[in-house]
């Protein structure tokens, strides 16, 4: 199947009309994530990898709210494993709601339910976890940045690719927030994996347009038929998986197809809107002066 990408004609608009999109929805993500933030003290829901607390994997024909009212302790979440028709229950507490996972256990046990399995993570390795998680995410970031002012060494094109990764990291990040999507260790390898994605959209169009022959508007033509199928066709396998983890009951995958269309979408927007138009100021004003 063959994906139709139809030619836009950027010569109608403006320098200012391009980024007012892209830096717009930046401003608006930014403003949710530190809302959240003096709120809540996290801009994003933090998962039980980052909070610590206990786990149970139960076997019931009880409703999750019915689960939810066996427990004196407030249920994090319960999710189930498995297909729709399951009978098998995955419940989370946090750390600081509850004293001792012996108790959670007994509660269980009196409520008739059969526990597969228990588990329990301090605060203190979540912690250490979590900071981990971070460092990680932004030693990437870091080192993608440095290898793409190596490539380019010139500002403008650099900054291009640099500030579309970061909006198409940060865009995500207020959406989570927005829909109750917990940070966890898969959505935290789905954000790396943007990072991925952005700078290859990015560079195959800082590449067409600054080291092949053609002029701007042809050369932008011809890197967004490619950007855009690619783009695209990778939103659309994370759609399927996302459906097909959800209906089979696996807890952690779709959770991480929603971020990557979350970023994915948000990387169509920031390539052709805002690195366009830093790269035709770069091209026809930065240059001239």
């Amino acid at each position: 199947m063959e994906l139709s990408v139809p030619e836009v004609d950027y010569s109608d608009y403006t320098n200012r009309e391009l980024v007012a999109i892209p830096l717009g929805l930046l401003t608006l993500a930014l403003g949710i994530l530190a809302v959240a933030t003096v709120l809540t003290g996290s801009p994003v829901d933090l998962g039980m990898e980052f909070t610590g607390g206990a786990e149970l994997q139960i076997q019931t024909s009880d409703s999750p709210e019915e689960i939810r009212s066996e427990f004196d302790a407030p249920v994090a979440s319960v999710t189930q494993v498995g297909s729709p028709t399951s009978d098998t229950y995955l419940v989370e507490f946090r750390a600081e709601d509850y004293d001792d996972l012996n108790s959670l256990v007994s509660q269980a046990e009196d409520a008739g339910y059969e526990i597969q399995q228990e588990g329990e993570r301090s605060p203190s390795f979540a912690g250490d976890t979590q900071t981990q998680a971070l460092f990680g995410l932004l030693i990437a970031f870091a080192g993608m940045a440095i290898l793409v002012f190596l490539m380019f060494r010139t500002f403008i094109p650099s900054i291009a690719v640099v500030a579309s990764a970061f909006s198409d990291i940060v865009i995500p990040l207020a959406l989570m927030r927005l829909f109750n999507i917990e940070l966890t260790l898969g959505t935290v390898a789905a954000l790396l994996m943007l990072i991925g994605y952005s700078v290859d959209s990015d560079l195959l169009l800082n590449n067409h347009v600054l080291r092949r022959h053609g002029d701007f508007y042809t050369s932008t033509t011809r890197a967004m038929r490619t950007g855009v199928t690619m783009t695209i066709t990778s939103i659309a396998a994370m759609v399927v998986m996302t459906v097909v983890a959800r209906a089979l009951g696996i807890p952690l995958l779709p959770a991480v197809g929603i971020v990557l269309v979350f970023g994915l979408l948000a990387d169509l927007m920031n390539t052709y809107l805002l690195n366009v138009s830093l790269l035709r100021y770069y091209k026809y004003e930065a240059i001239a002066q």
